[in-house]
């Protein structure tokens, strides 16, 4: 009996002691600040805004292979990295793709090769949305979105006809938990008329207001607008697109990222009561044939969104520059290329390295003296350079 008595006071002892020790466990976990379970889970995803993705006569000529084919290889393979890297890509695709016989401007009209090179790059979504959606009228509308069905990737701004822009706009997508409701309008049309039944979306502040509480109802986590707007190879946004932006901020949209005026215009970040709200009045040409100044370049905008209780917030934003090569600029070594701003100026032509330099120059010494609450990054890690002027 006496065995069995004390094997039973060591058995009692022992789970004494289990117990103890697990109680000191917790507490010392819930004490030091580390997770429980019960703590609400944060969730990240990342955005990367592009610019305008132009195709003139000349990329298309450039692209051209013998056996009638289009090759677009090596245009974005330098910035391809960043722009998968992002949970979503976005850029406005400026082109419609009508079918052959192609043509640059002022209609444009460009080989399935190149949507498919836009893809092949990184971007996920297309806003198809600008003043050059009708360039090949009902036809290329319609062929644009056919296309960008068959090869999967996301799009918005044109429609066949009203019942599919109900269907599918307000443009929702949810990404690592977070709920995006896109937005994308064009002042015009350049004065082509849009055929009956397709639709173009208009900026319209009767109509926009009602998409915005359309969006509101999908219980989105953010609202983000992509307006084609302003004046053409103006550094500075005008006043309509000023006033623009602050009714749409007023009328719940979180950030808008422009385009259109085909070079960069300043970028902000406001503060509010219920967080950061990123404005880009336009981010320039992705890549194009154009050749006045500052449109050989432009910005890439990557934000970060942050969920946590409920609450969506923007926790992280930054931009990088980069510039375009076309054939004339390189005697004819390669076709078109995107180039980086960190990417190394070796082999580069003389005309080359001007380029970039008046484009580098120009941008940075323009955000010094305009932008607010972002900063500029390099894709390589390195410290981006700073201009000495005057902060406005």
């Amino acid at each position: 009996m006496r065995i069995t008595f004390l094997k039973t006071h060591l058995q009692q002892l022992g789970l004494l002691f289990i117990v103890m020790t697990t109680c000191c466990c917790s507490g010392n976990a819930r004490s030091g600040g580390g997770k429980t379970s019960d703590e609400p889970k944060e969730q990240k995803v990342t955005l990367l805004f592009g610019g305008d993705l132009m195709q003139h006569e000349g990329q298309f000529k450039s692209a051209h292979q013998p056996d009638g084919t289009y090759d677009y290889s090596g245009v974005f393979d330098l910035m391809a990295p960043e722009i998968k890297k992002a949970d979503l890509a976005i850029a406005n695709f400026e082109v419609t793709l009508g079918g052959p016989p192609y043509k640059g401007y002022p209609q444009f009209c460009a080989p399935d090769e190149y949507l498919q090179a836009c893809i092949d790059c990184g971007f996920d979504i297309l806003t198809t949305c600008n003043n050059h959606s009708v360039d090949t009228y009902g036809r290329g509308i319609d062929r644009t979105i056919t296309m960008m069905d068959s090869l999967g990737v996301k799009h918005l701004g044109t429609y066949r006809n009203q019942a599919e822009r109900d269907k599918l706009y307000p443009f929702l997508i949810e990404q690592n938990g977070i709920r995006i409701c896109l937005l994308n309008y064009t002042y015009g049309t350049n004065g082509i008329k849009i055929p009956s039944p397709y639709i173009v979306n208009l900026i319209d502040t009767a109509v926009i207001a009602q998409d915005i509480e359309r969006a509101k109802a999908l219980s989105p986590d953010v609202i983000i607008c992509m307006p084609h707007w302003g004046d053409e190879y103006q550094l500075l946004p005008n006043k309509t697109q000023k006033n623009l932006a602050d009714w749409m901020f007023e009328k719940g949209v979180d950030h808008i990222v422009g385009g259109h005026p085909h070079v960069v215009e300043p970028i902000e970040v406001r503060e509010g009561a219920d967080g950061k709200h990123l404005l880009a009045y336009s981010l320039g040409n992705i890549v194009s044939n154009q050749s006045r100044p500052n449109t050989y370049g432009g910005t890439m905008v990557r934000m970060t969104l942050t969920k946590k209780d409920g609450k969506t917030t923007l926790t992280d934003c930054g931009y990088n520059l980069y510039w375009v090569s076309r054939p004339a600029d390189c005697g004819n070594k390669h076709g078109y290329v995107v180039y980086p701003a960190s990417h190394t100026t070796e082999g580069l032509t003389a005309t080359e390295r001007t380029k970039r330099e008046t484009f580098l120059k120009t941008t940075r010494e323009l955000f010094a003296k305009h932008n607010k609450g972002i900063e500029e990054y390099m894709l390589d890690g390195s410290e981006a350079p700073k201009a000495n002027v005057e902060k406005k």
